[in-house]
């Protein structure tokens, strides 16, 4: 390493641990929003300060499926803000997410990301439910996002609301440990023409053209379209891994106000792509494996329609359903998935004390998978039906002082049938820049396709290798009928507190019991002669045998000590325990060690004379040792200079202190991972 490298590395060490000792003293709500902008506004404004009036104007949409302050949601929930995206220098909403405490961002090569909120990560974590303007797209087959289709013009992202801990009693099964909400900008806010072009090390090539129009006083669209090619990452022997990325999408959205109390949105995107790949594929004749070199392809489209009425000031009905066709075609497995869905809430007060939201919703969806010789279901299709009801109140108990939420949701699926889901929620505000709350709440994991009905293919062992005689064995895991939800009760509680203007705290702390967890526990061999040659299967099934405690805290902080100079940190500390009692699963007690126990964030943002931009942003990422990930640290900068109203210039240099490093590996599927780059781009963008 050279010695700039080592200072480098050591200051943004010390940057990172040292704001520990900080948090506790000044630091702030991350809520941290750069909000005191316009959430619509298109034109990137300038470094101000937040006020206690600013932060209590704020407002989220994901804690109650209705607007209310951030200051005072009863949740442990951040935005990433449109203002945080732009000065990172991210190109992608995972890279986003890294901003967010209490998420575990961990990249496994180009396009593949291990994503989740307090733990349980990995390439299929499966207790986090995203969602981009209401629409989930996390995938039935495992209960989790194929994260490589999830893009938009990150330009028009309003903001994303991230809540961690469960979300169930209004977002259903799998809101588990999470909430992810990609909200996008109304039509009317992106007026105008939009050109971004850039390209890099590693982000090769990037190009992006949005055109926004209004058809008269009361409807408003805009088109785009938008581009991407990355260079593949390498592996840790420095060859290169083969995981190139190319991805292209385009849509539309129209915004029309039917009445004063009517309004429309319709809003649909086409995208396809491509992407390189490698797995080992096991094999029942020597060498007993074979790596293989694939490209997945995939592509989707979806349009959603969504109506509000509002009858009065405290009373409203919204109608939202959405269409969503996806496709993925390798050698692995190719998964064909049609999904409709449409959901009404009405929410209303029915006295000055309470605040009622209530909601029905159904979702349908249908795939088709055509098995390959590593991963195989039964049947090929298969179709889905989800009916679910909610409801929730919100209680005044002291006006302006303490507010008891309590809700459930009822659901039932094809898997488990009914599952009830509730939730309680206490806030108290003591004074006006003071909140406390806490929450308890149940939700639960519905099994997934594959749990239900797939196997994979996962090693293959030469004649002798279990026992004196033994023919060629084949490992499998499958899933089984009968698999049962996974449940959850989790107790939290946390404080926002802005004691002056510049500084702002938020700390939430949580201990959760999980129940039921899946566990892979050995199966009854058989010898098996199709295909040939005869061999002995060791099948490894998924069972509810695994149990677990999790406790953390985390803090979020932000500090404007000058009126040019803003830093935002945050801090995370997670353990988990695992309870394996009769499990012979051999990895059951790994989860504690595929996340990281403490993460660290320190992101500098300064305005400097001359419409200049320079921004820093550190992070720590501790050790996995179950997946032999060492901790490491990374820098990012970005400098950016407006040299007209119209046109924007940036320079982001990535993950600079090291030329490359792993971040996971993959656990189910034998796929090749690759390490992350130091990377650097340039970026033009253009608004007209």
């Amino acid at each position: 390493m050279f010695p700039l490298q080592c200072v480098l590395r050591r200051q943004a060490y010390c940057l990172c641990i040292g704001l520990t000792g900080l948090i506790s003293f000044q630091v702030t709500s991350s809520m941290t929003l750069a909000a005191n902008i316009d959430p619509g506004q298109d034109t990137p404004p300038e470094l101000t300060t937040l006020s206690l009036e600013e932060l209590l104007k704020v407002e989220v949409t994901s804690v109650n499926k209705q607007s209310q302050p951030l200051f005072h949601a009863a949740a442990a929930v951040f935005v990433i803000s449109q203002e945080d995206i732009r000065r990172s220098g991210v190109t992608t909403i995972p890279e986003a997410l890294r901003m967010a405490p209490g998420i575990q961002v961990a990249r496994l090569d180009t396009h593949r990301w291990a994503i989740s909120s307090r733990g349980f990560n990995g390439e299929f974590a499966n207790k986090l439910l995203v969602l981009i303007d209401g629409r989930t797209v996390y995938s039935p087959l495992f209960s989790g996002v194929f994260w490589d289709a999830q893009d938009t013009v990150l330009e028009d992202i309003d903001r994303i609301e991230v809540i961690r801990g469960p979300g169930a009693s209004l977002w259903g099964a799998n809101a588990v440990n999470g909430v992810i909400n990609v909200i996008t900008k109304k039509a009317k806010d992106t007026q105008g023409l939009l050109t971004v072009v850039g390209g890099g090390t590693e982000e090769r090539a990037f190009t992006t053209l949005r055109y926004g129009a209004s058809m008269g006083e009361h409807t408003h669209a805009r088109l785009y379209g938008k581009f991407s090619e990355r260079d593949d990452f390498l592996r840790s022997d420095g060859t290169p891994g083969g995981d190139d990325w190319r991805n292209g999408r385009g849509g539309f959205r129209i915004d029309h106000d039917l009445s004063s109390q009517d309004s429309l949105t319709v809003q649909g995107d086409y995208y396809r792509g491509s992407e390189g790949f490698g797995f080992t594929e096991p094999l029942l004749t020597i060498p007993y494996s074979q790596s293989i070199r694939d490209r997945w392809h995939y592509s989707g489209g979806n349009v959603l329609s969504r109506w509000k009425h509002a009858f009065s000031d405290s009373s409203s009905l919204l109608v939202q359903t959405y269409y969503d066709r996806t496709e993925r075609n390798s050698r692995l497995f190719t998964e064909r998935r049609d999904t409709f869905d449409i959901d009404l809430q009405h929410a209303f007060a029915w006295s000055q004390a309470h605040r009622l939201i209530w909601g029905l919703g159904y979702r349908f969806t249908n795939d088709h998978i055509i098995n390959s010789t590593t991963i195989s279901t039964t049947p090929a299709n298969r179709a889905l039906n989800l009916f679910n009801g909610f409801v929730q109140d919100e209680f005044t108990l002291i006006p302006n002082n303490l507010a008891l939420t309590a809700g459930t949701k009822v659901e039932h699926n094809d898997f488990t049938g009914w599952v009830v889901q509730p939730s309680g929620r206490l806030r108290w505000t003591p004074t006006q820049a003071l909140m406390f709350w806490g929450a308890i709440s149940h939700a639960i994991r519905t099994p997934s396709r594959a749990e239900d009905d797939a196997t994979l293919d996962q090693i293959a062992l030469p004649p002798n290798a279990l026992f004196p005689g033994s023919p060629v064995a084949l490992t499998t895991f499958g899933g089984q009928r009968g698999f049962r939800n996974e449940s959850l009760v989790a107790y939290e509680i946390g404080t926002r507190y802005q004691p002056v203007e510049a500084w702002s705290i938020d700390i939430s702390a949580f201990y959760n019991r999980y129940d039921r967890l899946r566990s892979i526990e050995p199966g009854a061999s058989s010898l098996a002669t199709n295909p040939l040659p005869p061999h002995l299967v060791v099948p490894f099934v998924a069972k509810n045998k695994l149990a677990a405690e999790t406790h953390g805290v985390e803090v979020s902080s932000e500090w404007h000590p000058i009126d040019w100079w803003r830093l935002r940190a945050t801090y995370s500390y997670l353990r988990i325990q695992m309870i394996t009692g009769t499990s012979l699963d051999p990895l059951g007690r790994n989860a504690n060690g595929e996340s990281p126990q403490h993460q660290a964030s320190l992101r500098s943002l300064m305005q400097l004379p001359g419409d200049i931009e320079l921004d820093l942003w550190g992070r720590f990422v501790d050790r996995l040792p179950a997946l032999n990930i060492p901790a490491y640290v990374s820098l990012d900068t970005r400098l950016g200079w407006k040299p007209t109203k119209t046109l924007e210039v940036s320079i982001v240099g990535q993950n600079l202190l090291e030329s490359r490093r792993p971040e996971f590996t993959s656990s189910f599927v034998a796929q090749n991972a690759t390490e992350v780059q130091r990377g650097a781009y340039v970026k033009l963008t253009w608004r007209y």
